[in-house]
């Protein structure tokens, strides 16, 4: 693959989604903290929560995991809502504008 293909790639579909992708300074945890704050949680919540008999076990443990933080989870940066409660037009969530 020849270099910088995979970059133009990924910007390619950033740019079409709509996403802008942000670098952060090198060795510097502080400025990607929302980040690491979830790498933490994850670590917590569901890697390091209960002994797993292999990889396997606990990827597949990820799935619950991710949804109970997304739709069940009390989050105090939200008011004590699940993220899933912020996103406008999830699946029940429907809002509809008229002119």
């Amino acid at each position: 693959m020849p270099s910088g293909s995979w970059s133009s790639r990924t910007c390619q579909t950033l740019a079409t989604a709509g996403i802008t992708h942000k670098k952060i300074r090198p060795y510097r945890p502080q400025t990607n903290s929302k980040v690491e704050r979830f790498n933490r949680t994850l670590l917590d919540e569901w890697a390091h929560q209960r002994p797993y008999t292999s990889n396997t076990e606990r990827t597949e443990a990820l799935a619950d995991f991710l949804h109970t933080y997304n739709h069940h989870r009390c989050h105090t940066a939200l008011g004590g809502h699940p993220p899933n409660s912020r996103v406008n037009n999830a699946a029940g969530q429907y809002t509809w504008v008229r002119a």
